[in-house]
């Protein structure tokens, strides 16, 4: 259980779901781990899991959509463990609805967390790693790879991130600050935000099972089912690994 021995972490969003599941996972392989999320409570709660099983960990109250807070959060990062070696960008939402249907409110809301986060998490863990080298994750979907007519702004923003990880994976590589950039797609994983849409829609069992049936393994992914692509790519086993995608989705970009 020592793949990320020594090595810092930070995880956005680490409060439920694959970032949670991210955090506990890179705890037992030996990070030392900085929670960020608005979800304070959610958040404490996890650090405390991860120090009952033994590893260590921090809650740092953290909105990734603003600048500032970016700065504050890897300085307490810094301060609580002396350096920053794996970035998570995993903080994000959702939102439904097709261009015709989304109002531009929305759109800038959903790009100031989705896009906007992983671009400032991204320029500030560069500033923090260049000296040392690093990995920076980026969680993006599978919904960043294929379209789909009911998620216009969601689909932007998550090709974005692909996008904008590759850039990111050959600056580092050019300039020589052996920092490692790669993005995740994921698809449909059991967390709390889809089964919140589901529930939103109606009949919860049925929509379970209509996604379900997308995926040709023939069930959803679970939150762990991504942490463990994220230790990999924290990890020094990664090590011949930059600018490029992570597709953990069931087959369902396979067709």
């Amino acid at each position: 259980m020592s793949r990320v021995k020594n090595k810092v972490a930070m995880v956005t969003g680490g409060s439920l779901g694959i970032g949670k599941a991210s955090a506990q996972m890179l705890a037992k392989e030996g990070a030392k781990v900085a929670i960020t999320d608005i979800k304070d409570d959610e958040g404490k709660q996890a650090v405390k899991n991860i120090k009952n099983d033994g590893g260590e960990a921090i809650f740092i109250h953290h909105d990734v959509s603003k600048e500032e807070e970016w700065k504050n959060a890897i300085s307490e990062t810094v301060k609580a463990f002396g350096g920053l070696d794996i970035l998570v960008n995993n903080a994000g939402v959702a939102l439904d609805g097709s261009a015709e249907e989304t109002t531009l409110e929305d759109w800038r809301w959903l790009m100031q967390v989705n896009l906007d986060g992983v671009f400032l998490g991204t320029k500030y863990a560069i500033e923090e790693m260049k000296e040392s080298g690093g990995s920076i994750i980026n969680l993006s979907s599978i919904e960043g790879i294929i379209g789909d007519p009911n998620l216009a702004a969601y689909n932007a923003s998550k090709g974005g991130v692909r996008l904008f990880t590759k850039s990111t994976a050959l600056q580092c590589a050019h300039d020589g600050y052996k920092i490692r950039v790669n993005s995740i797609h994921p698809g449909y994983i059991w967390t709390p935000m889809v089964k919140n849409y589901l529930e939103s829609k109606g009949d919860l069992l049925e929509g379970k099972r209509q996604l379900e049936s997308l995926h040709p393994i023939g069930h959803l992914g679970d939150p762990d089912d991504i942490a463990y692509g994220v230790v990999y790519l924290a990890s020094d086993e990664a090590k011949f690994i930059t600018g490029t995608e992570l597709i953990i989705d069931g087959g369902y970009t396979a067709r």
